[in-house]
């Protein structure tokens, strides 16, 4: 019979991953200590812990950027959650980068967006200005710390310091404590943060052009699409045009990726990264080189222009703001119509009906903690609740089939 050794993945890591890669048997812990697993790394727990939770599912009825009653083919924010897995494990495997530790960031870092996108972002923004505002990081960060519930021994995922260090280091999520603001992230981060951006660059221009938003020929004012058709026609000759274009989208994708690798292997290298602490101490590794970063910003300039303004989405935009706008002030208004697990949360004392927390939580009034307790509720939920409640809030007599 063959004994496997406990946890021989560390000595594969050893011999494998580069000297600025994340270690599994370095990571910084939990906030509530666990005892180690026989046989799966810290990490890889981080990861199934992710697929399993709720919040994980609901992502397949978020939008992306376009809203998902539109039709079945373009992304939500699930599909395009493993995307971007699939490039950045692809991406930390030829970088020699803790691919567990990747996967796992990557699968976690949209986990905080509510419905209806970036509308739906503005909206609880608006909504919860005089009580700190919303951020999807500072939300996902607190959705995975405290507020998914799969676990007796303590509240939220547990996740490693590692894998919540990314909620801080993406985007403009503010400064949190224990998490030094001057440090840079893990290459791991950094790979899932570029990466974030190739796919929604792509995978944007590929749906918008699926849904009408825009034409091929208007495409081709952008010299970043004008090279990936010379690139396809150079290999194709003749391909029917459904096909042609998926070519291009895909040659779009694999220049960026093969761009960030070279030149960030070449950032390595030349800055002699060897360690993790030489990546903490630099300015960010991770990136394109400068003929990729101009075409791509002229890229995203044509799709503000022509896909983010076009008067079908700003009408999705605007009546995804106005359910969430309307909901907000009802809960608030009346938060019996909450359901019994978040009223009880807002009481504070395990009692639907009894008297809200008499001690704030973070310095928050009973009342300032009722917004906050709504504000967490509706960006739970899916574009499709979201309108169903809307129905049944406002519009009773609406057929909810």
């Amino acid at each position: 019979m063959t004994i496997i050794p406990r946890n021989p993945w560390f000595d594969h890591e050893d011999g494998w991953l580069a000297g600025y890669a994340v270690r599994s048997r370095d990571t910084a812990g939990r906030r509530h200590p666990e005892p180690p697993h026989p046989y799966r790394t810290a990490f890889q727990r981080d990861r199934e812990r992710v697929v399993h939770s709720s919040a994980f599912r609901r992502m397949t009825g978020k939008t992306q950027v376009l809203v998902a009653s539109v039709n079945d083919h373009h992304r939500t924010r699930l599909t395009h959650t493993l995307e971007v897995t699939q490039v950045a494990r692809t991406a930390a495997r030829r970088l020699r980068l803790n691919e567990d530790l990747t996967e796992a960031i990557a699968l976690a870092h949209d986990i905080g967006h509510p419905p209806f996108g970036h509308a739906g972002e503005e909206a609880l923004d608006a909504c919860l200005a005089g009580f700190g505002g919303f951020n999807h990081n500072s939300y996902g960060l607190r959705r995975v710390d405290e507020l998914e519930e799969r676990y007796p021994e303590f509240p939220g995922l547990n996740l490693t310091c590692e894998v919540r260090e990314a909620f801080v280091r993406h985007g403009d999520h503010p400064p949190v404590p224990g998490f030094a603001p001057s440090r840079s992230p893990p290459l791991e981060a950094q790979v899932v943060d570029v990466v974030d951006g190739i796919a929604y660059l792509t995978h944007d221009t590929d749906d918008a052009l699926g849904l009408g938003f825009i034409t091929a020929d208007e495409l081709g004012e952008v010299e970043f699409w004008r090279r990936c058709v010379d690139r396809v026609r150079q290999q194709y000759a003749a391909l029917p045009p459904a096909a042609f274009r998926t070519a291009v989208v895909r040659e779009l994708l694999a220049w960026q990726v093969n761009d960030l690798l070279d030149h960030t292997a070449g950032r390595l290298n030349e800055g002699e990264i060897r360690t993790v602490s030489d990546v903490r101490a630099a300015e960010p590794l991770v990136g394109f080189g400068p003929d990729v970063r101009r075409m791509r910003d002229e890229l995203q300039r044509f799709l503000r222009d022509r896909v983010y303004r076009h008067h079908r989405v700003l009408r999705m935009t605007a009546n995804g703001k106005r359910i969430l706008t309307a909901l907000f002030a009802e809960y608030v208004k009346a938060p019996e119509l909450l359901p019994e697990r978040h009223l009880r949360r807002w009481a504070g004392a395990g009692s639907v009906s009894g008297p809200p927390m008499q001690v704030p939580l973070s310095g928050r009034t009973p009342e300032a903690r009722l917004e906050v307790v709504v504000g967490d509720y509706l960006a739970g939920m899916t574009d499709r609740f979201a309108q169903q409640e809307y129905r049944r809030l406002f519009q009773p007599n609406t057929d909810l089939g």
